[in-house]
C-alpha cells in the first residue's frame, strides 16, 4: 500500500486546514463539554484519515487476460445497456459504468493491452457520476485502446458532483499493459467502457468490480 503522488498536496492542504482548527479550538476556550471537545478532535482525524485514504494505491497482482477486458475501475456496475457511442465509433456499442464512490481506490488502469488509437479530453459539468447522463455532460476524459487483434475499446474517465480533477497520463500511440495505470479521478466518479456488441459481459448490474482483478467481459 502506498499514497499516489497526485493526493501529496491534497493531503499537505488536509493536514494544514487540521492543524488551523485544533490549534484555534486549543488557544480559544469555548467553554464547551467535554464529549464536545472530543467529538470535535475525532471527527477532525477521520476527515483526515478518510482524505489519506482516498489516496491508498493497493499492491495487486494483475489478473492478465489476453482475450478479457478487466474492470479499469473499483466500484460498482450501475448500468449495462446497448447504446449509440457518438464521439468515435459512431455506431452501437454495449456501454458498462462503473460507479466510483469516495471509499472506492480511485487509481483508473487499461483494460486491455494493445495501442493507444485516441484520446481526448472534454471540460464539463459536475452532475452526480451514476446518474446516465453523466457519460456526456460531465468533464470527463476519452480514451481507446486497440489490441493485436484490432479490436477497439474505449473507455471514459468521468468526474462526478464531488469530483473536481481528472488526471491522465494517456498519450496516442502509446504501447499499454492490461492492468497498467493510466490516471486518477480525484473525490467521486464513474468510468463507462464501450464494448464491441459481440462482447461476453461478465458482470451484471449491481456487481462490485475491482481494478486489475474482476474480468467485465470477453472479447474475439
Amino acid at each position: 500500500m502506498k499514497i499516489h503522488k497526485e493526493g501529496i498536496n491534497t493531503i499537505l492542504i488536509a493536514t494544514l486546514f487540521v492543524a488551523i482548527l485544533l490549534f484555534g479550538f486549543l488557544k480559544f476556550d469555548f467553554d464547551t463539554p467535554m464529549f464536545v471537545d472530543i467529538v470535535f478532535y475525532i471527527a477532525l482525524l477521520i476527515f483526515l484519515f478518510l482524505v489519506i485514504r482516498f489516496f491508498r494505491v493497493p499492491k495487486r497482482l494483475i489478473n492478465f487476460v489476453p482475450n478479457g477486458i478487466i474492470s479499469p475501475a473499483d466500484g460498482t456496475i450501475v448500468q449495462i445497456v446497448e447504446t449509440y457511442e457518438d464521439e468515435y465509433f459512431k455506431e452501437n456499442r454495449t456501454q458498462i459504468s462503473i460507479f466510483m464512490s469516495p471509499l472506492n481506490v480511485h487509481v483508473n488502469c487499461y483494460p486491455i493491452e494493445g495501442v493507444v488509437s485516441y484520446t481526448k479530453y472534454h471540460p464539463g459539468k459536475h452532475f452526480v457520476a451514476s446518474l446516465p447522463k453523466a457519460s456526456k455532460d460531465n468533464e470527463h476524459n476519452t480514451v481507446v485502446v486497440k489490441n493485436e487483434g484490432g479490436t477497439e475499446v474505449l473507455f471514459r474517465q468521468i468526474a462526478g458532483f464531488v469530483a473536481r480533477r481528472i488526471v491522465s497520463y494517456v498519450k496516442e500511440e502509446v504501447k499499454t499493459q492490461q492492468g497498467e495505470e493510466m490516471g486518477i479521478i480525484k473525490f467521486g466518479s464513474r468510468v463507462d467502457l464501450f464494448l464491441p456488441l459481440n462482447a461476453k459481459i461478465n458482470v451484471k448490474v449491481g456487481d462490485k468490480v475491482t481494478s486489475k482483478k474482476t474480468v467485465i467481459a470477453y472479447i474475439d
